[in-house]
C-alpha cells in the first residue's frame, strides 16, 4: 500500500489496556490493545504516512512496550510531561475528558508546538533506570517494616527481623546487578571517575544520576542546571522584577554534586 501524504502528527492516550490514536491531519482515530499484537497492528497502520512525530505521556511506565516497539521501527517519539498537555488543553479551552478527546488534543500539541523528539535509550541504560527504580522501592519498603519493628514490639520482631533481612538480600542483589551493568556502559567512565572526587556522593547517587541525567557532560552548565531544574527562572512584568526561582527543589547533596561537576567539568562554555 502506498504511504499516504507526509506531515502527519499523532497523538497517543496510553491505558492499562487500551492505546487511542488519533491523526491530526487526516481526522482518524482508532483504538487496538496494549500488547503486543495490538502494537504491531498500531504500528503497521501508522507506517502507512510520514510521520512528523507521535507525542504520547509519560504514564508510569505503561506507555513503554509502544515506545519501545517504534523506537525499533525508527519511528518519530516525543514522550512529555502530562501537565504540558494539561495546560495546553485548557488554551484550547477543552473541558471534556475521554480517551479518544486525548488522543485528539495530544495530536493537536505535536502538530502546533512540534516538541523535541525523545532519544532511544540503549537496552543497557534502560536497564540501569528499572534497577536504580527497584533499588528505590526496596529501600522504601524496608524502611517502612524497620518503622512497624519498632512499634510493634517483641511478640512479632522475629516476622520483622525475617521481612528485613529478605529485603536487604534484595537491596544487595540490585546493588551488585548495578555496579556490574553500570562499568558496562564505557561512555560513562569519565563521568563516573568525576562524580567519585565529589565528597559525600556515594554510588547511590552516582548511578541516579548518570541514568537520570545522561546529559551530564554532553552539555554545558547553563544547559544541564536548565535540565535538572536548577535555573532561576524570570518572573518578571512590566517594572516589576519578581523573584527568581528554581523549578524543582533538589536535596543539597544533589545540588552540591551537580555544581562541582559542572565546575571540574571541561563541558562549561
Amino acid at each position: 500500500m502506498n504511504k499516504e501524504k507526509a506531515g502527519v502528527n499523532v497523538g497517543v492516550d496510553v491505558g492499562k489496556y487500551q492505546l487511542d490514536f488519533f491523526i491530526w491531519e487526516r481526522n482518524k482515530h482508532f483504538v487496538v490493545e496494549n500488547n503486543d499484537d495490538g502494537i504491531r497492528e498500531a504500528i503497521g497502520r501508522l507506517r502507512r504516512y510520514q510521520l512528523d512525530r507521535i507525542v504520547l505521556e509519560a504514564t508510569g511506565r505503561y506507555e513503554m512496550a509502544f515506545t519501545l516497539a517504534a523506537f525499533d521501527k525508527k519511528l518519530p517519539i516525543a514522550v512529555v510531561r502530562p501537565i504540558l498537555i494539561r495546560q495546553f488543553a485548557r488554551a484550547a479551552d477543552q473541558q471534556a475528558k475521554t480517551d479518544k478527546l486525548d488522543a485528539q488534543i495530544m495530536a493537536r500539541y505535536a502538530a502546533t508546538m512540534k516538541p523535541r523528539l525523545t532519544a532511544q535509550k540503549s537496552k543497557n541504560l534502560l536497564l540501569i533506570k528499572d534497577l536504580v527504580v527497584r533499588r528505590r522501592q526496596l529501600i522504601d519498603i524496608r524502611t517502612m517494616e524497620l518503622n512497624r519493628q519498632k512499634i510493634m514490639g517483641k511478640p512479632v520482631d522475629r516476622s520483622c527481623n525475617r521481612v528485613i533481612k529478605a529485603l536487604q538480600r534484595e537491596v544487595d542483589w540490585v546493588e551488585e546487578r548495578l555496579s556490574k551493568t553500570v562499568e558496562e556502559e564505557a561512555a560513562w567512565s569519565e563521568r563516573k571517575a568525576l562524580l567519585e572526587t565529589t565528597p559525600g556522593v556515594g554510588k547511590a547517587l552516582i548511578w541516579t544520576l548518570l541514568s537520570e541525567m545522561p546529559e551530564l557532560g554532553t552539555l554545558n552548565n547553563k544547559e544541564i542546571a536548565s535540565l535538572a531544574g536548577l535555573a532561576p527562572i524570570n518572573r518578571d512584568s512590566g517594572k516589576s522584577k519578581g523573584k527568581r526561582r528554581i523549578f524543582e527543589v533538589a536535596t543539597v547533596s544533589v545540588l552540591r554534586c551537580i555544581w562541582r561537576y559542572l565546575a571540574r567539568s571541561s563541558v562549561t562554555r
